[in-house]
């Protein structure tokens, strides 16, 4: 069994956990409750610097050893959304064109809604044919941050 390293990153969004098997990073997680300190592992505490620049408007794209678990459908539609340019904002339909299927527009939202790195892959970038605001599971709040974020950097 692989052993599972945890840290704490305090975002102006909140608290983000951090996931990693010690090689690559695996799960970002938005917590209710403020959490500090965890794991040390190296993977950790890249993701932990990485994301500081970010919040900071510094890091335009992460570079981070990443183990994304799915099936093929949804890698694909994940390997897409690390193709948006920082502070551009996509539809759904433009991601299912993007993936070479564009009546999956539907399939598009729910592999979004199971990617379990937000931020890293920008599911934030998706919204609305018409331009609305719409499924973030870390809150529609977080994802207005992070789009206002981008385009005040860019």
């Amino acid at each position: 069994m692989e052993k599972i390293f945890t840290g704490y990153y305090s975002s102006p969004i909140g608290t983000i956990e951090i996931v990693s098997d010690g090689e690559n990073l695996l799960e970002l997680k938005f917590l209710d409750e403020k959490k500090q300190g965890g794991s040390r592992n190296k993977i950790i505490l890249e993701t932990k610097k990485q994301l500081q620049e970010y919040f900071a408007g510094k890091r335009k794209k992460f570079d981070l050893p990443l183990k994304l678990e799915g099936t093929e459908f949804q890698k694909s539609v994940w390997k897409a959304l690390q193709s948006i340019p920082y502070g551009v904002v996509v539809t759904y339909s433009d991601v299912a064109k993007m993936i070479g299927n564009p009546k999956a527009v539907r399939a598009v939202g729910q592999a979004n809604n199971k990617n379990k790195l937000p931020v890293v892959v920008p599911c934030h970038r998706v919204v609305g044919k018409n331009g609305k605001l719409v499924g973030y599971a870390a809150g529609l709040w977080r994802k207005e941050f992070l789009i206002e974020l981008e385009a005040s950097n860019s």
